[in-house]
C-alpha cells in the first residue's frame, strides 16, 4: 500500500508541472474529459453518478435547532473583537466569557445555489461529505499562507465542491492546492470526483432529478469545465456558481440573526454580507466556562447553513477582515 501511495503522489506532483500548452486551452484535453464523462454513463453508469454525494453534503436538515435563541438575544450589548482573544495553538481562539463579533473570510460550498439574501436566516452546522477534512484543513492553512488570495482558494473550493480530479485541475489551481496542502494531504482530493459530461448526457440526468437540484449539478458540470480547461477566471467560475435573480422567501421560523447553540455550550450567529464576507458573533456565559475551561472556537469546523434551500451553505475561516489591533479587549480574560 506504501508503494502505491507513493506513486500516486508522483503521478499527482508530476501532473502539475507538466501540464501542457495545448492542454491548457482545453483543445485534445477537452475532448478526453468529454470521453470520460461519456464513458461514465455507458453500461448505466448514469445512476451511478447521480447516486455519488456531494462533496461536501451539509444542509439544513444537519442544524440541531435545540436551545437556539431568538434575533433579539443580547440585545443592547456591545461586542468585543474575537480576533483580539488569544489563538489556540491548533487554530481558532480561545474563549473567555463574554460577547464578541469578527467580520472574516467566508467561501461558498454550494455552486448553482444564490448569494445571501436580506432576511435570510443562517444556522450552525457541522460540516459533513467526502470531502470535509480537506476543506476543513484548506480553511485552516490558508490562514498562514496570505500570499495566496481569498479568490484563488474560492476557485480551489468550488473546483473540489464540483467533484474535479486533481489531475483534471488546470495549473494554476494546482499550483493552489499545492501551496495550501501537504503531499499526503493532496491525496485527499482524489476520489468522488467526475469527468465533464456532455450536454446528451446533462439532460439525461436532468430529467431524473428534481428541479431544485438540477441547476446545482449542471453548475457543477460548467465548473468542472472551466477547472479543466486551464484559462478559466474567477468571474467565469462565478457565473455558474452563483444564480442570480430574486431569492425564495426568506424561513419566517428562522429569521436573520438567529443564534445558534453550539455543542460546546456557547451561543454563535452569522450575519453573511456576500458569500465572501460573514460577521460571526458569539457569546460565552460566564459560568459555562467556570465548567468547560480552554474552549476554542474553530470557524473552519463549523458551516453557516441557511434556512433557505435556495441559498449557499458559507464555510467559515479565523481570518478577520478590516482587524484593528490597536483595539485592547475590556474582558479579563485568563483563558
Amino acid at each position: 500500500m506504501k508503494i502505491i501511495n507513493k506513486n500516486l503522489v508522483i503521478c499527482l506532483i508530476a501532473s502539475l508541472f507538466c501540464t501542457t500548452a495545448a492542454q491548457a486551452q482545453f483543445g485534445g484535453f477537452g475532448k478526453k474529459l468529454l470521453d470520460k464523462g461519456t464513458d461514465m454513463v455507458s453500461g448505466g453508469g448514469l445512476n451511478k453518478i447521480l447516486k455519488q454525494p456531494q462533496a461536501i453534503t451539509t444542509s439544513f436538515n444537519d442544524v440541531n435547532k435545540t436551545g437556539s435563541k431568538p434575533p433579539s438575544f443580547m440585545e443592547g450589548q456591545v461586542a468585543e473583537p474575537l480576533y483580539l482573544l488569544p489563538k489556540a495553538p491548533g487554530g481558532g481562539f480561545k474563549l473567555c466569557a463574554g460577547f464578541y463579533e469578527m467580520t472574516n473570510k467566508s467561501y461558498c460550498l454550494h455552486a448553482g445555489t444564490r448569494g445571501p439574501s436580506t432576511g435570510d436566516g443562517y444556522m450552525l452546522a457541522p460540516v459533513f461529505g467526502p470531502k470535509r477534512d480537506v476543506v476543513i484543513l484548506i480553511l485552516k492553512h490558508a490562514e498562514t499562507h496570505p500570499e495566496v488570495t481569498q479568490h484563488s482558494i474560492q476557485i480551489l473550493l468550488w473546483a473540489i465542491i464540483a467533484r474535479t480530479k486533481f489531475a483534471d485541475f488546470g495549473t494554476d489551481i494546482k499550483l493552489t492546492a499545492t501551496q495550501l496542502l501537504s503531499t499526503n494531504e493532496l491525496l485527499m482530493l482524489e476520489g468522488g470526483a467526475l469527468g465533464v459530461l456532455p450536454a446528451s448526457v446533462m439532460d439525461k440526468a436532468k430529467n431524473q432529478l428534481p428541479s431544485a437540484v438540477q441547476s446545482v449539478f449542471e453548475a457543477e458540470n460548467n465548473i468542472r469545465r472551466l477547472a479543466s480547461s486551464g484559462n478559466s477566471s474567477y468571474e467565469e467560475m462565478e457565473k455558474y456558481a452563483m444564480i442570480a435573480g430574486l431569492a425564495p422567501v426568506p424561513d419566517p421560523e428562522v429569521p436573520s440573526g438567529i443564534w445558534s447553540l453550539h455543542p460546546d455550550g456557547y451561543y454563535i450567529r452569522f450575519y453573511p454580507h456576500s458569500y465572501s464576507q460573514t460577521t460571526v458573533q458569539i457569546y460565552v456565559p460566564k459560568e459555562l466556562i467556570s465548567t468547560k475551561p480552554g474552549l476554542v472556537y474553530d470557524a473552519p469546523n463549523g458551516i453557516a447553513c441557511p434556512a433557505n434551500v435556495g441559498a449557499q451553505r458559507l464555510a467559515q475561516t479565523n481570518e478577520p477582515l478590516n482587524a484593528d489591533y490597536h483595539r485592547k479587549l475590556k474582558t479579563v480574560c485568563n483563558p
